[in-house]
């Protein structure tokens, strides 16, 4: 189910419904006559999800686990009631309240809901950053000195079995606050990395639901882990798994949807992962420059989402790098940067 017929998906299904994922309605009618569903965003009307699971309908992940995560008051709060590490931060209701803070800055001010994909987050740095900020329910964290930044894709099948998914490293694109590019796995002390994979392991057990999440971690110069967010769906920092493990995060969520064992999460080879996003001043068809030049390149694999219509900083693909040699995929990510650009007609 989307709102729009056009949608990358769409002549992918076998049956498609036109429909608004925040709407009761639209919700309940579409999820009535199935035996389970899944989401691709956590912004699904989860009192809709709730009806649906008190009727028998599977629900990945479950309605509780959405409501939790999609807030991101909710989200910090559950951190912080499980003694999970995470930014010490205040929950402010408004832009007056938040202009009230400005001896805990700098910080990160966060919109409770609605922020997606950089959306939502703002650094407030210093007293005349604090109207850049939100006049709505938020969090403000304390401003964590960032040595990396990584994420654990853990999957969790309807008995409660765990598998975990070698870590990745995410480099951000500091201006559009958007992922990079990352690599896999990440390049970590063994007992960072083991701290990370408890901390991830923590936050799955505690939601208590199946199905596949996305526990962002930031790592500071001292090997302190915290928890940033989590996502309860694929996640972007995961669609490497296509070419890069032997069993693919979208491959291992219908494993847990129906019922058979866990696929192995190990890797094939490393591998890198390059956001294809829509370049600065083009709006509109969308126009893949340099595509050719990057099809030539070996072990690069290009996933266009077939969305017909660009703009600055929007999703339109990801291209997947592996290769034996980390040198090799930074290399490659770079030069696939600087080659392939979404442009408008």
């Amino acid at each position: 189910m989307e709102n729009d017929e056009q949608c990358p998906a769409a002549h992918l299904c076998h049956h498609f419904v036109k429909g608004d994922i925040r709407n009761f309605d639209d919700v309940y009618n579409f999820g009535k006559g199935l035996n389970a569903l899944t989401i691709e965003i956590e912004s699904v009307n989860e009192n809709a999800l709730e009806k649906l699971e008190s009727e028998g309908v599977k629900i990945y992940p479950k309605p509780s686990a959405l409501r939790t995560i999609k807030n991101k008051i909710t989200q910090k709060q559950f951190y912080s009631g499980n003694s999970i590490p995470t930014a010490e931060f205040l929950v402010t209701q408004n832009k007056d309240e938040l202009r009230s803070k400005d001896h805990f800055l700098p910080a990160v001010h966060k919109i409770g809901m609605g922020g997606y994909d950089g959306r939502g987050v703002q650094m407030i740095k210093t007293k005349e950053d604090l109207d850049k900020g939100f006049d709505a329910p938020g969090v403000l964290e304390k401003m964590i000195s960032v040595e990396k930044e990584i994420s654990m894709l853990v999957a969790v099948g309807n008995r409660g079995e765990t598998v975990i998914y070698p870590a990745i490293d995410m480099v951000f694109d500091p201006r559009l606050n958007l992922l990079d590019y990352q690599l896999s796995p990440a390049d970590l002390p063994q007992q960072t990395l083991w701290k990370a994979e408890a901390i991830a392991m923590r936050v799955v057990k505690e939601l208590a639901s199946p199905g596949i999440f996305a526990v962002e971690l930031l790592i500071n110069k001292q090997g302190d882990v915290y928890v940033n967010e989590t996502a309860p769906r694929v996640h972007n920092s995961g669609h490497h798994t296509i070419e890069g493990n032997y069993s693919s995060q979208f491959d291992m969520l219908w494993r847990i949807i129906l019922g058979y064992p866990m696929g192995n999460t190990a890797a094939i080879l490393p591998a890198a992962i390059v956001n294809l996003l829509g370049a600065e001043g083009h709006s509109g068809e969308a126009v893949y420059e340099g595509l050719d030049e990057v099809l030539q390149m070996d072990n690069v694999f290009v996933h266009i989402y077939g969305k017909n219509e660009t703009r600055p900083g929007r999703k339109m693909g990801h291209i997947t790098i592996i290769s034996r040699e980390k040198h090799d995929l930074v290399y490659k990510a770079h030069k696939i940067k600087n080659t392939l650009k979404v442009i408008s007609k």
